[in-house]
C-alpha cells in the first residue's frame, strides 16, 4: 500500500495536465483552477488546525514559502495546459539545479563537486531539450517552456525554504503553502485579466465547479497518500518513486498526441532525469541523518500532514 500511495500521487500529478485542459475548455483558465484546488486543501486546514494561522501570521518566511508554493503550481499549471507536456515536465524537474544555488544563498550550503556535475548534466540535458529540430542555439518555444522552468525554480525555492523552516510546526507551513496556492494565482489571475491576458473568471456552471471540486479533492488525497507512503518507506525510495510523474506525464501525453518526442528530447531529457535522480538519491542519504519528519518534508510538493 506504501508502494501505490506513492505510486497514486505520480499519476495524479502526472496525468493533471488532461482535466487542468477540459477545465480550460470550459472557460476556468489555469491559473483560476489552481486557486479552486488549493481553496480546497486550506479549508480544510483551517477547520482542523486552526491554531496554525496565527504562526503564519507570526512568520515573515512563511510568507515566502506562500509565495513559492503558489509560484510553482500555478506556473506548473498553466504550462502543461497550454504547451507540450512532455517538454514542460523535463524543463520543470531542472529543480534541483536552482535548488543547489538557493541553498548556497538562503541556507549557506556547501556547493560540493557532486552538486556541480548535476549542474552540468542537468544544463546539457535542458540544452538539448530546447534546441530546435531544425538547429541552432537553444531557445525558449512559447511560454509554457518558460513557465515550466519557472515553475521549477518555485519548487526548488519551496523545498529549500521548507529545510530552513524545519523548526515551525509542519501544520503551519502546510497552511502557508495552500495560502499561497490560492492567493497567489488568485491574485495573478485579477492582474493578467484586468490586462486583457486571460478571460475572466467564467460565469458559474456544473460542469466546471464540479470539475474543480474533484480536482481539489484529488490532489488533497494524492498528498495524503504521498505522506502515508513516504512514512512507510526509506527516503530514497520515495525519492525514485516521485519521478515516474514524468513517465506517467509523458505516456499519456504521447498517447493522447499532446506531446512529440524527438532525439534530442528524449536524449536531453535522460539526462535531466538523471541529474534528479542523483540530487534525489543525495538528499535522501541527506535526509537519513535528519528526524524522519524533516527529511520527509523536504521531499513533498506539498504537505498537508500535521
Amino acid at each position: 500500500m506504501a508502494y501505490l500511495g506513492l505510486l497514486f500521487n505520480a499519476l495524479v500529478w502526472g496525468l493533471s495536465w488532461w482535466p487542468l485542459r477540459e477545465l480550460q475548455a470550459q472557460g476556468l483558465h489555469p491559473v483560476w483552477a489552481t486557486g479552486c484546488f488549493f481553496l480546497v486543501g486550506l479549508l480544510v486546514l483551517l477547520v482542523t488546525r486552526r491554531e496554525a494561522l496565527g504562526m503564519v501570521v507570526r512568520q515573515p518566511w512563511l510568507w515566502a514559502l506562500a509565495l513559492a508554493a503558489g509560484s510553482t503550481n500555478a506556473a506548473f499549471n498553466w504550462a502543461v495546459s497550454i504547451g507540450d507536456v512532455v517538454r514542460v515536465v523535463l524543463l520543470f524537474y531542472l529543480m534541483p539545479l536552482w535548488a543547489v544555488l538557493l541553498a548556497r544563498v538562503l541556507l549557506g550550503e556547501a556547493i560540493t563537486s557532486g552538486a556541480l556535475a548535476r549542474i552540468a548534466l542537468a544544463l546539457l540535458g535542458a540544452g538539448l531539450v530546447l534546441r530546435p529540430a531544425e538547429g541552432g542555439w537553444p531557445a525558449f518555444h512559447g511560454l509554457a517552456d518558460v513557465l515550466g522552468v519557472l515553475g521549477g525554480i518555485g519548487f526548488a525555492l519551496n523545498n529549500v525554504l521548507l529545510r530552513k523552516q524545519a523548526h515551525v510546526p509542519s501544520s503551519a507551513r502546510a497552511l502557508a503553502m495552500f495560502m499561497g496556492g490560492l492567493i497567489l494565482p488568485t491574485a495573478l489571475g485579477v492582474v493578467l485579466a484586468l490586462q486583457g491576458s486571460i478571460p475572466g473568471w467564467p460565469a458559474p456552471a456544473w460542469g466546471w465547479v464540479l470539475g474543480a471540486l474533484a480536482m481539489g479533492l484529488l490532489f488533497f488525497a494524492s498528498n495524503m497518500a504521498l505522506q502515508v507512503g513516504a512514512s512507510q518507506l526509506p527516503v530514497a525510495v520515495t525519492s525514485v518513486i516521485m519521478l515516474t510523474e514524468v513517465v506517467f506525464a509523458t505516456g499519456s501525453s504521447v498517447l493522447a498526441g499532446e506531446a512529440q518526442l524527438t532525439t534530442l528530447t528524449l536524449t536531453g531529457g535522460a539526462m535531466i532525469l538523471a541529474a534528479s535522480l542523483m540530487s534525489a538519491l543525495a538528499e535522501a542519504n541527506e535526509g537519513s541523518r535528519l528526524p524522519e519528519h524533516e527529511a520527509l518534508q523536504a521531499l513533498t510538493r506539498d504537505p498537508t500532514q500535521p
